[in-house]
């Protein structure tokens, strides 16, 4: 995968992000293929970036509760 310029990504915090600071997961929209990926808590550190159908994947476990605390 090439890498992609973030420079420009409008991030948005994640619904399953708490309030207090910790454990805050910020994704990026407008990348049709990819999903980044960031800690808020770090804005200038490093972003994974995941293939849509793989982010997507991931979400849907999430939510159905299919992933070991």
């Amino acid at each position: 995968m090439q890498p992609i310029d973030l420079s420009a990504a409008a991030w948005r915090k994640s619904s399953y992000s708490n309030t207090d600071g910790g454990e805050c997961v910020e994704v990026a929209d407008g990348f049709p293929a990819v999903v980044p990926v960031r800690d808020s808590k770090v804005p200038g550190g490093a972003a994974l970036v995941f293939e849509s159908a793989a982010w997507s994947s991931f979400v849907t476990a999430v939510k159905r509760g299919d992933l070991p605390a």
